[in-house]
């Protein structure tokens, strides 16, 4: 595989049911609301390790800028940050990394929603002249903001890139895996504000949906 393939991600089927719940120990107060565990936080772990290494790869002597989108890739962020400092302090290469945070709200129970909203401060005037990780899942129209404040080097990371129909245009430079078109929680991934207490990625049930709509 070259090396763009291998940057893709982790490629997961379309019938991958995922693993049982009895293999795994989550809170018990979601027993009932989540079908099956589809990512293990193990597997997660590993896989933004080697993320990290791309970037260690990618930047060079580049200081970075992260930028974490608020709430969903809260923890991705912070774990990929903390591989890149151990991966620096174990190597004769060591990235200055400083994170910034902004928030985006473009989804309503389990629908995305057309409009986009950047919820706090607008001025990434802090971005000029960086280059930066963007660590989130709404790119395209956050993208475009980010450009206006003219930043050396822009990438994006995601933990999770869906297979939908307009994928040709996905626009992250570094994935963590590759997934069908399913709504996924846990792993600071919510469900109207809930699961984000969840290690693993799992499959929400139809009655955890029902009982945390809004």
């Amino acid at each position: 595989m070259d090396n763009a393939g291998v940057r893709r991600g982790i490629v997961i089927k379309d019938d991958w049911p995922g693993y049982s719940l009895d293999l795994f120990t989550y809170p018990e107060h979601y027993h009932e609301d989540i079908e099956t565990v589809y990512i293990p936080h193990g597997v997660i772990m590993n896989r933004i390790e080697r993320v990290a290494r791309y970037i260690m790869d990618d930047f060079g002597d580049n200081n970075i800028m992260v930028l974490c989108v608020l709430k969903g890739g809260y923890k991705f962020c912070a774990d990929l940050v903390e591989f890149i400092k151990v991966l620096g302090r174990n190597s004769n290469k060591y990235l200055e990394t400083r994170v910034e945070f902004i928030r985006l709200k473009s989804y309503l129970n389990d629908q995305s929603t057309e409009e986009l909203h950047i919820i706090g401060s607008r001025d990434l005037s802090f971005l000029r002249g960086k280059a930066i990780v963007d660590t989130g899942k709404t790119m395209k129209a956050l993208l475009k903001h980010v450009e206006t404040f003219e930043p050396k080097m822009v990438k994006v990371a995601g933990l999770l890139v869906k297979r939908v129909p307009n994928m040709a245009e996905n626009l992250t430079d570094y994935v963590g895996f590759e997934i069908p078109n399913r709504f996924v929680v846990g792993y600071a991934l919510d469900y109207n504000e809930y699961f984000r207490d969840l290690n693993h990625i799992c499959v929400i049930s139809k009655t955890g949906k029902m009982k945390y709509k809004v």
